[in-house]
């Protein structure tokens, strides 16, 4: 688990060698305006941040399924000059972009998610419920925006690169099918970051934020437990069937029971993914899906073990068998690199909060007033940078796959305000603000901030070095990853295949079109903002 890279070694090197006794080295004397040089360059680029964003809203793919913006998005990144490869770690919609400058340098990933939530598909810039096609998928998390964020960043960096001759890699890459967690832990199995010195995360936030060390939130086991049995006539000859669904549902009902003896930061829910064919049929097949979560590796394996054991005891009880014991995906609880947090605070503080306008604020308060919270609209202050969470006191949440990625590089995650306080998360409401100019101004600020972090990693002559440092003195002394996933599981490369497949002939009449429209917005004829001009009342009654 204790390693460097060779290009971290050879940095390290370097370091010691420009440095007097007790002094840091040397920053490049250029790094100061090359920053504020970024900055301009990347707002210079704001058309590009939002064709990007509302491209991705338009096409609106769920995990495993992101094909309409791997076409998209590596076509913008070959266009620049960037080496693709595509289906990448065994995933089909997965893929990497690559470009290197000279000898040597570091070598800085940058990664997003960019798969979308089942039913929440949402006209945005509407402050209420209101969808474009209904039950159909959307970015109802803003997972559409990040790599806005990262490919403008890269490509303005890249730009001053070529030009100052400084020597590095820039490798982009995309969280596939995040909502399932479903990837991350494949790329590293699968080698796609070796030899990356610093792992840069985004993720869209109501604000910007930035922290360090142990994240609170929880690890993540995600399996499917599928039950074999035997068909019969379920009035004919009901004896004579050994019905799967009956193991499941005596699955579910054994964790029920256990939910009273979890601790209480434990997370666990389920859906029943196949429940037979018919009533009149015993149903010969079944299967139940379980997300487990607990604050570390060791306790989510507790009540996968557990979990294993009610399987089987399910079997005997029915006279059925476990066919399978699947690992649809898994993440670890996050650990983020101090010194790389500090660097990337200090830019966001440098970059501040977007210019809001009224139309923002409008749109902002009449969602929240909509979904009955604090109408505050949006982010006024940055918060400050957050240090570690002690996990004994924590009470657990959600989880996110770049878990696995922190615990294999020095990574962080940039927040960047181009969300709405208040929604509820996974939902339509999320989605509303997600191709609106909320969404494109808050992604320009985290563009600047990620250019100004990226020439502080290849320039300032130190912050790489003492990533490794802290990642092998600190974080991983007395913690070793241990993958949930085993070397013989396989990427889920069915997820929503077939959901993407009914709605995607039906979502592609509403794909954005740049080339005819300034914004998607403008496309789909929207007023900015269109909300409700008084309360719906009980009956149903109101004016839009």
């Amino acid at each position: 688990m204790r390693r460097t890279p060779i290009r971290a070694v050879v940095l390290s090197a370097v370091t010691l060698a420009l440095a007097a006794p007790g002094a840091h080295a040397q920053a490049d004397p250029r790094l100061p305006a090359l920053k504020e040089e970024a900055r301009e360059m990347v707002r210079e680029r704001a058309k590009l941040v939002q064709e990007i964003i509302d491209m991705l809203y338009s096409f609106g793919e769920l995990g495993m399924q992101e094909f309409e913006t791997q076409r998209y998005l590596t076509g913008i990144l070959a266009d620049a000059g960037f080496e693709i490869e595509l289906g990448v770690a065994g995933m089909p919609s997965a893929w990497t972009a690559r470009w290197t400058q000279g000898e040597g340098g570091a070598v800085i990933a940058l990664g997003s998610d960019v798969d979308g939530i089942p039913q929440s598909n949402q006209k945005p810039g509407v402050g209420y419920r209101d969808p474009i096609l209904a039950m159909a998928p959307g970015h109802g998390e803003g997972h559409n925006s990040g790599q806005a964020v990262n490919i403008v960043a890269a490509l303005t960096v890249k730009e001053i690169m070529e030009r100052e001759d400084i020597p590095g890699t820039l490798l982009i890459w995309p969280g596939v099918a995040e909502e399932q967690v479903a990837s991350k832990a494949y790329f590293v199995r699968e080698g796609v970051f070796n030899g990356v010195d610093v792992n840069l995360f985004t993720h869209v936030s109501n604000n910007f934020g930035m922290s360090w060390g142990q994240s609170s939130g929880n690890a993540l086991w995600s399996v499917q437990f599928r039950f074999s049995g035997e068909t019969a006539h379920s009035a004919g000859s009901p004896w004579r069937g050994r019905s799967a669904l009956d193991a499941v549902m005596l699955m579910a009902q054994a964790w029920e029971f256990k939910r009273e003896h979890l601790r209480p930061a434990a997370r666990s829910h389920y859906i029943i993914v196949d429940g037979g064919d018919q009533p009149n049929v015993v149903p010969q097949t079944a299967t139940i899906w379980f997300y487990f979560r607990e604050r570390d590796y060791e306790l989510t394996k507790e009540q996968y073990d557990a979990a294993v054991k009610m399987a089987e005891g399910a079997a005997l009880m029915t006279g059925t068998e476990v066919d399978t014991i699947m690992t649809v995906g898994a993440a670890w609880g996050r650990h983020f690199s101090k010194p790389v947090a500090e660097v990337t605070y200090a830019n966001i503080q440098e970059v501040g909060l977007p210019e809001w306008d009224e139309k923002d604020l409008a749109l902002a308060r009449a969602l929240q007033r909509e979904l009955g919270v604090d109408e505050e609209g949006l982010a006024t202050e940055i918060g400050e940078l957050l240090g570690p969470v002690d996990l004994s006191q924590s009470l657990g949440g959600g989880s996110d796959d770049i878990g696995d990625i922190s615990w294999n590089m020095p990574t962080v995650t940039l927040r960047y305000p181009s969300n709405i306080p208040g929604g509820p998360g996974h939902n339509w409401a999320n989605g509303i603000a997600m191709a609106t100019p909320i969404a494109h101004k808050g992604a320009s600020a985290g563009a600047e901030v990620q250019a100004m972090t990226l020439l502080d990693l290849f320039l300032d002559g130190e912050t790489v070095a003492a990533a490794w440092e802290y990642f092998n003195e600190v974080q991983t002394a007395e913690t070793e990853y241990i993958p949930f996933i085993s070397e013989t599981d396989q990427p889920a490369i069915w997820l929503n295949a077939e959901i993407m497949e009914r709605w995607r002939p039906l979502m592609r009449e509403f794909y954005y079109d740049p080339t005819r429209h300034d914004t998607y917005l403008d496309q789909l004829g929207i007023e900015y903002p269109t909300v409700r001009t008084q309360p719906i009342t009980e009956d149903g009654a109101g004016a839009r």
